[in-house]
């Protein structure tokens, strides 16, 4: 017998907890041993040996357990239901780390803890796991709080992207530039996936179409003459809260047809031998691919179609397990395009339902507009995808084709509409006729769904005023709006526990699925127990801020200054410029008159696209007054800049219960609606904000009196711009002139004394197009009144528990209710817990359950 471990203690501590009142949860008690058993068998160590990702996968692997009996639990009440399923397309999913959030969702995250605190080698145990690595910002992010709100609500929602070998890029800075490293998030798999290869999928690319009719004389075009590549679905459980639903994200890996070509392997031709192999997987490789290139374009239109074709193959597999014909398939299967990235699912879906299931063009094309509804996330033209037509004349020459037919039939419908209107029909084009032609995606995609949303209310209101207008006159009852929502589990329960437990002594636990219940917090905002509690969570969460800062960034801070935060994708419209050109003239002013403001600590962080030359050299440009700013002793630590690297969920869980003002200044009629302005407001930060987004709901919601406001509106940005004249703010404010020289005559960068002129550039004889300088001396202003309200900590304490007790409409849990019940016509399911592990029923539960397959 080998040498038996030692698990008294912590046997000792579970026992302990789950003793001490707390509502017991099938499996509780077992946990650990499932760990043990897992560090053993699936990872074959004695707990001496064991490294610390060991743990975490051993810890991880016994969570899944629970987890996956759930899964099939919860897909076999769907299938015996016969429920109207939700199929959530996104190219991004930014989960993060799972481990605490599963626990936090089963219930079992106190019980760990107490267990972890008992073995000095656990204290890091949920640092070990990478953050997956599947999304670039609030997009993603965006999708993985409506998978959390969907199962804990049970709605029967399937998310559906592709399983990114490296994901967004690691970040890494030198000498104040970003560097891009490929990010290794399965560099040793992951213990939460499960490999489908049984509903593997084969994917057309190439080729060509033969015209030909069928034996009554109708036309079958037939696509030939393609290669083929494999997509392979892995599937992540999602864990509602409770436990009681857990729904599938399922990631496509692209695969090659043919692994080996054993003839030129044979024949020492090595290389040739893996070619189709190695140019097939690359389309899982990377998430957005530099598109610079030719070549890199290709990948990505490559990538999308991949991802749209293994997922309708495998939605209507699914469909058809439990119906005989295609009649009810609208009634059974709802699709949603997050962004327009999926958007040629419109035109594979036609493919399917003409080529493929022999249906009318009329009565397809009716079942697919029945079947989609597509959001936009975007007011920049410029992200509103276009594809060149000869990109898809040589990867997807079918597609073509039915995008020319669909096209062709709606300008028949505007020409109906508008008679002799030619300037609107090429508005409303899906294909642009200018050199070269390209294809509208998001013209599809609208024009393909029944129902089309933005995400905040002006975000909505733009789209059909000034995006699309020609579209929202033609079917103005096809627009709508749902504002974004966070969920509460991840952004407050798990990753402020402190506040979380604090509002759970004074309100209940009900909060946690019905955040409306907040409101409960205004009674305590004058309460000074409460009041000092809720100072005493800050400053711990901003101490841990500070380590992590300190060891990644190399900056030290001081834990009880005011701390102003901006966290974000890295874009000119989000404007990190406008902060750190302020930070430039606070710091001029405070060697003038150091007394006169509040100590302060600015925190960026973000990522840049890879060829986004302008968005890198912002982040030069931070960290070279970083430098400057931290090293001059005259400030004596008042004033301190920090960058911290490699922005992701993760680091965002440590950065957002810290802050304590939150960056929202993008320039007004911009930004979609963002949700890290929700994530902050919730955890206590106070918001400075453009009426911007879900600034504007979120300042209704919180009180004006409560939200530092500043800048032009989205309507004086659009009135102004014409005539807008950035050079006279240059000449007009000394304070702002001097900040910008000094930016561009080197005083930042004496090494590279040229290199930010560029930057004075942008902001003036290039016509600023974001118009920093025109909300300049109003954000400045503005700043002003944050230090004002900072001086007193009863008022800005008292102001904070007013934005956290206020923030309830911003859940998650209503955006996907709203969803659900005015877009995807689909109600929560009713799933009677089965149990399991052992209790007496558990074998007649996996016969049950068993007879449905689960995905």
């Amino acid at each position: 017998m080998g040498q038996q471990v030692s698990t008294r203690p912590l046997k000792v501590k579970v026992a302990a907890a789950v003793q001490h009142g707390q509502e017991r949860i099938a499996g509780r008690s077992k946990l650990i041993d499932q760990a043990l058993q897992h560090l053993r068998l699936s990872q074959g160590k004695h707990w001496e040996g064991a490294t610390p990702y060991d743990k975490y996968a051993s810890l991880a692997l016994a969570v899944r357990d629970l987890v996956v009996e759930r899964m099939i639990q919860t897909q076999a009440a769907y299938a015996d239901q016969d429920v109207k399923r939700v199929y959530y397309l996104s190219l991004e999913f930014l989960l993060g780390r799972l481990l605490r959030n599963n626990l936090v969702n089963l219930g079992l995250y106190s019980e760990c803890c107490s267990v972890v605190s008992a073995d000095s080698d656990f204290d890091h145990i949920f640092d070990v796991e990478p953050d997956a690595g599947l999304g670039n910002g609030g997009l993603g992010r965006l999708a993985a709080c409506y998978m959390d709100s969907a199962a804990s609500q049970g709605y029967p929602v399937y998310g559906y992207s592709i399983r990114y070998e490296h994901g967004m890029f690691h970040q890494e800075i030198e000498n104040g530039w970003q560097l891009e490293r490929p990010e290794y998030w399965l560099r040793f798999g992951t213990p939460w996936e499960l490999v489908r290869p049984e509903f593997a999928t084969v994917v057309r690319l190439r080729g060509h179409v033969e015209h030909r009719t069928d034996s009554q004389g109708r036309y079958r075009p037939a696509w030939v003459g393609y290669h083929t590549v494999v997509g392979v679905p892995y599937d992540i459980p999602m864990v509602g809260y409770g436990g009681r639903a857990v729904n599938i994200l399922r990631l496509w890996a692209s695969s090659a047809s043919e692994m080996l070509n054993l003839e030129a392997f044979n024949q020492g031709g090595y290389l040739e031998a893996v070619r189709e192999k190695v140019l097939n997987e690359t389309i899982s490789k990377v998430l957005y691919p530099a598109d610079q290139t030719q070549r890199g374009r290709h990948l990505r239109l490559v990538q999308q179609y991949f991802f749209v074709a293994c997922t309708l193959a495998d939605i209507l597999r699914r469909y058809d397990r439990d119906h005989d014909t295609i009649d009810d398939l609208p009634n059974k299967v709802a699709i949603h395009l997050n962004d327009t990235h999926p958007s040629i699912a419109v035109a594979e879906m036609m493919r399917i339902l003409v080529d493929d299931r022999g249906l009318g063009w009329d009565r397809a094309w009716e079942m697919t507009q029945a079947i989609f509804a597509y959001t936009n996330h975007t007011l920049l033209p410029e992200a509103l995808e276009t594809w060149p037509v000869w990109m898809f004349e040589q990867w997807l020459p079918r597609h073509l084709q039915i995008i020319y037919e669909i096209n062709k039939r709606f300008l028949e419908q505007v020409e109906w509409r508008w008679p002799g209107d030619d300037g609107r029909k090429r508005r409303m084009s899906l294909i642009q006729e200018d050199e070269p032609r390209s294809i509208r995606m998001a013209h599809l995609a609208i024009v393909g769904s029944h129902t089309i949303n933005g995400v905040a209310e002006l975000h909505s209101h733009l789209i059909r005023q000034r995006l699309v207008p020609d579209f929202a006159e033609l079917w103005p009852d096809r627009f709508t709006n749902v504002t974004n929502g966070i969920t509460p589990r991840r952004w407050l329960k798990a990753a402020n526990p402190g506040l979380a437990a604090a509002i759970t002594r004074r309100l209940g636990e009900d909060w946690v699925c019905d955040l409306n219940q907040l409101k409960g917090l205004i009674r305590y905002a004058d309460d000074p127990e409460f009041q000092d509690e809720f100072r005493r969570i800050k400053q711990a969460n901003k101490r841990r801020l500070c380590e992590h800062v300190l060891r990644t960034a190399g900056v030290i801070l001081p834990a009880d200054s005011l701390f102003d935060v901006q966290s974000k994708r890295l874009h000119e419209y989000k404007r990190q410029l406008l902060n750190i050109l302020h930070v430039v003239m606070l710091y001029h002013e405070m060697l003038a008159r150091p007394q006169e403001r509040v100590p302060r600590v600015f925190i960026f962080a973000a990522k840049a696209a890879p060829s986004y030359h302008r968005a890198k050299l912002i982040i030069k440009l931070i960290h070279d007054v970083a430098r400057t700013v931290n090293s001059d002793k005259r400030l004596d630590g008042r004033l301190r800049v920090a960058f911290v690297p490699d922005y992701c969920v993760s680091v965002a869980e440590i950065m957002v219960p810290a802050a304590d003002l939150s960056e929202q200044i993008s320039t007004a009629g911009m930004e979609a609606s963002g949700t890290g302005n929700m994530k902050f407001a919730l955890n206590g930060a106070l918001t400075i904000g453009t009426l911007d987004g879900a600034n504007i709901e979120i300042r209704e919601a919180v009180g004006a009196e409560n939200f530092f406001l500043f800048g032009l509106t989205a309507e004086q940005v659009a009135e102004r711009r014409s005539r807008y004249n950035p050079w006279e703010v240059y000449h007009a404010n000394p304070i702002v002139r001097q900040a910008l020289d000094a930016i561009a005559d080197g005083a930042f960068s004496p090494q590279e004394p040229h290199l930010f002129k560029q930057v004075r550039d942008w902001l003036t004889s290039e016509g600023d197009r974001y118009m920093l300088l025109a909300d300049i001396e109003s954000y400045a202003e503005t700043q002003r009144r944050v230090d004002a309200l900072w001086r007193d900590p009863v008022a800005w304490t008292r102001t904070a528990i007013l934005n956290v007790a206020r923030m309830g409409k911003f859940s998650s849990d209503r955006s996907v209710s709203e969803y659900a019940q005015r877009i995807w016509n689909t109600s929560p399911v009713r799933i009677d817990r089965i149990p399991i592990q052992g209790e007496s029923n558990s074998l007649v539960a996996e016969s049950k359950a068993s007879r449905q397959p689960h995905a």
